[in-house]
């Protein structure tokens, strides 16, 4: 008896310091992803960034143009945010529906991800069609078959279009304002294939902030043993 005795006693201990570490442990880990992410989400942006004003896509006014590789300097920070929020949203909302993603769950998927991603982007910006629903309907194919191929998820497609959606809005109305513009728009004041490139880079982003998420560590108290 003095002995299951001083067991519980020593249960109950450490049960204190488990839970503050697990505690200090998930958030350290949200932290360390969602740098991890606005990283990856700044670099993107500057190549992408950069290949589209290279090809006269995007025009920024003379006095914006001020920062690394010609681009206004609140693009790339935006972007990482967004990747950020992005990345993180996509487990959240998972585990939420009770549906963990589990289709091509490794490192190498999600580098083809993004190699196709920036594919979709090189040809937005290179490859001249005859016009531009052409050119529009091709990347949305693209982009729905980069989702069939690394995502195949109903949360994924849903949050895809949303991210799709209010990106294109907020494009939409900083065009409007002159903070920047595009070249020959032709969806209001911007590109119609633009939602396509939102899309495909919400399920890039999405795609790796869940495989960070594996890596979360999760200290969890053990229970001690009734007889």
């Amino acid at each position: 008896m003095a002995e299951e005795e001083r067991k519980k006693t020593a249960t109950m201990q450490i049960r204190p310091g488990l839970y503050v570490s697990m505690i200090t442990n998930q958030n350290m880990n949200l932290l360390i992803r969602g740098v991890v992410l606005f990283s990856i989400g700044v670099f993107l942006a500057l190549v992408l960034n950069l290949l589209q004003i290279q090809r006269n896509v995007t025009l920024f006014p003379p006095d914006v143009i001020a920062s690394i590789f010609s681009s206004a300097w609140w693009v790339p920070p935006c972007c990482g945010s967004a990747s950020a929020v992005i990345g993180l949203l996509y487990p959240c909302i998972d585990s939420r529906l009770g549906e963990p993603h589990k289709f091509k769950r490794e490192w190498s998927s999600v580098m083809r991800c993004v190699a196709v991603f920036v594919g979709i982007n090189h040809a937005s910006a290179k490859v001249d069609f005859a016009n531009n629903t052409q050119l529009s309907l091709t990347l949305a194919a693209l982009s729905i078959g980069l989702w069939w191929t690394f995502d195949r998820s109903r949360s994924g497609f849903g949050l895809g279009i949303g991210i799709a959606f209010i990106a294109t809005l907020v494009t939409q109305l900083l065009v409007y304002n002159g903070v920047y513009q595009y070249t020959s728009p032709d969806f209001l004041y911007v590109r119609s294939w633009l939602p396509c490139i939102f899309f495909a880079g919400g399920i890039t982003m999405g795609n790796i902030g869940r495989q960070l998420a594996m890596y979360e560590c999760k200290v969890i108290p053990e229970k001690p043993h009734q007889d």
